[in-house]
């Protein structure tokens, strides 16, 4: 079998899938959440305030300062996401536009149909994997005459990738170089192409017929820069219900204990969706509540943008970027000359000079081109360009295959906020408004958790070895105050995301602590995040050393819990039943979350002739 036929069997288990409805909109659930998350955040700022003023071990403020100052910085991150959660909207679709007037009101070509240009960025993915994109692509229905130019661009300058393209009547574009990775593989096409509107997609990426019909009429308006589709998984492993996979474990009398377990729990499914990939929280939940205040980012793959709007935000760019390297120089050469002006001649040489040296760049060369782009789209104020989380899936990607993909994946996503975080800050960047500060400012603050779910995990641990404790006792003003938080936090969180697991979501953010980090440091050391193309094939193995962290976590919370329970029964201690149960118990829920990305690193395809469960 070659291996355009083996990629066709893979591909071929999973065709019947689809994709789930993006949540329904609801006026009662909302104000319900409304409700709950304000109650919530005013029980966690006395708490706050009581950890501050009355609570903190004053013969160990080390680490009772500590971890207070980690549960504030937590609380702050809680706030930035009930604002982002605050409000939905109701889903609502536009008409698709017939003309090119309908989108440009100011247009010169009345009466033309629109032009779109679908884009296919690859590097080294498989030829035949971007093949069933372009066969997708072909295959996108539109109630109206439409212009609709597929492009293949290959940076990996392929010849089997070109012979795709010929083969299925698309465009093909490469370059000499892989300047700017992604972003300059963009910019490129955008030099040889000329469509109203662009469709980025991945190697990976299949949109469905239904992708231009119910994403252009948002371009409607004439200031909608881009749209955003949710990215959609669609070869996620579906698992095996408890009671089968008991059964080939155990027996019969391992059916019957996931049985009685179901009956209490409800469905329980092991090895479903192992990496925790799946973005409906993000794109369901968190980016569709952007739209309120214009504050939806683009996500890259599945996303359509207007070439004017980019175009635009790039020549402003690089004219401000060529000032700044005139009055630089300006400024240089009058201080060596003492003179007050520069003479024009020269002046003019200087700016031809800056044009020659800067780059205009559609799309940022940067890991994170599509964030950035976002936000310098967002910040023009002039334009007031828009942005829109449509609610739709549209189209198929593939999820990473192993816990190695997915850390190389989730390392970029991190490395590059960070970078943008600390080198182009967009709460002090001109033109953005408060709430779109508020907005990014929240998505770069969650990669700064890692520093204070560090605390948390550890935490627990240095009490059970050592007996010393961050608060002045676990006594009933302790648990007066946490408890009420605890239990009014996860009712306003159940409410605010219905319909949306959350507890695997949560786990994998604390469990993400070494590659947030990792991310941390390379960025502040200077170091350049490196961009690398998320493979698309899954590699063999165990990844266990990828985890050794989360092992360490697990490891030492145990032998804690040995440790505090021998200190409580053989020894003279500052131990107390009451701090040992609580933080044994804190311990027990953070090797629960460790125990989902441990599980990942181990995580096999099940040897079965069911494709439908090979991911």
């Amino acid at each position: 079998m070659d291996k355009a036929d083996m990629t066709d069997d893979y591909f071929r288990a999973f065709e019947n899938r689809r994709p789930p409805e993006p949540l329904p909109y609801s006026p009662g659930r909302e104000m319900l959440w409304q409700f709950l998350a304000t109650i919530s955040l005013v029980i966690g700022g006395w708490y706050i305030g009581w950890r501050w003023m009355h609570s903190l071990n004053p013969d160990a403020l080390w680490f009772a300062a500590t971890l207070a100052l980690a549960e504030t910085l937590a609380y702050i991150g809680l706030l930035l996401f009930v604002f982002n959660l605050w409000r939905d909207q109701p889903i609502r679709l536009r008409d698709a536009p017939a003309l090119i007037e309908d989108v440009d009101p100011g247009t010169s070509e009345a009466g033309r149909p629109i032009s779109v240009d679908v884009l296919f960025a690859t590097y080294n993915e498989d030829p035949e994997l971007v093949r069933l994109g372009i066969i997708d692509a072909k295959a996108m229905d539109y109630p109206h005459p439409i212009d609709i130019r597929i492009h293949v661009l290959d940076d990996g300058r392929r010849p089997e990738m070109r012979a795709v393209a010929m083969e299925e009547g698309v465009g093909y574009i490469t370059r000499d170089t892989n300047e700017g990775y992604k972003a300059g593989n963009l910019r490129n096409a955008m030099e040889q192409t000329s469509g109203d509107f662009l469709l980025i997609c991945d190697a990976d990426t299949r949109p469905f017929p239904t992708m231009l019909s119910r994403t252009l009429g948002y371009f409607r308006d004439p200031q909608m820069a881009w749209v955003q589709t949710p990215q959609w998984f669609y070869d996620l492993p579906q698992g095996r219900r408890l009671p089968e996979a008991l059964s080939d474990r155990l027996g019969p009398w391992g059916r019957k204990f996931g049985n009685a377990v179901e009956k209490v729990a409800g469905e329980w499914w092991v090895g479903r969706d192992p990496f925790v990939n799946d973005p409906q929280m993000f794109y369901d939940i968190i980016q569709r509540r952007r739209n309120r205040v214009n504050a939806s980012f683009c996500c890259g793959a599945g996303s359509i943008h207007r070439r004017e709007a980019v175009m635009e935000a790039a020549l402003r760019a690089f004219g401000a970027k060529v000032e700044r390297r005139v009055i630089a120089a300006e400024e240089e050469i009058t201080l060596e000359t003492r003179e007050r002006n520069v003479a024009p001649d020269l002046l003019d040489a200087i700016r031809t000079e800056a044009v020659s040296a800067e780059i205009l760049a559609p799309y940022r060369f940067h890991v994170s081109e599509d964030i950035f782009t976002s936000i310098v789209l967002h910040s023009d104020r002039e334009r007031g360009w828009k942005s829109f989380q449509h609610p739709y899936v549209e189209s198929r990607m593939l999820s990473p295959q192993d816990l190695m993909t997915w850390t190389i994946q989730r390392f970029k996503y991190a490395g590059g906020s960070v970078d943008i975080l600390v080198n182009d800050n967009p709460l002090f960047r001109r033109g953005l408004t408060i709430p779109q500060r508020l907005m990014y400012g929240a998505t770069f603050y969650s990669y700064l958790g890692a520093l204070w779910n560090v605390i948390f995990l550890f935490a627990p641990i240095v009490y059970l070895f050592t007996g010393v404790a961050p608060v002045s006792a676990y006594s009933n003003q302790f648990f007066v105050h946490v408890i009420p938080f605890i239990i009014s936090l996860e009712l306003a969180m159940m409410v605010g995301t219905w319909g949306i697991a959350g507890y695997a979501a949560k786990s994998s953010y604390l469990a993400f602590f070494p590659l947030g980090l990792r991310a941390l440091w390379t960025v502040l050391r200077g170091q350049r995040i490196v961009f690398k193309v998320t493979p698309k094939d899954r590699s063999a193995g165990r990844f266990l050393k990828l985890v050794r962290p989360q092992l360490a976590v697990v490891g030492l919370t145990a032998a804690g819990v040995v440790w505090g329970l021998g200190a409580l029964l053989m020894a003279d201690t500052s131990h107390s039943v009451t701090g040992v149960v609580t933080n044994a118990l804190w311990g027990l829920n953070n090797c629960i979350a460790m125990a989902g990305i441990i599980r990942a690193a181990l995580w096999q395809p099940p040897a079965t002739t069911d494709m439908s469960e090979v991911s």
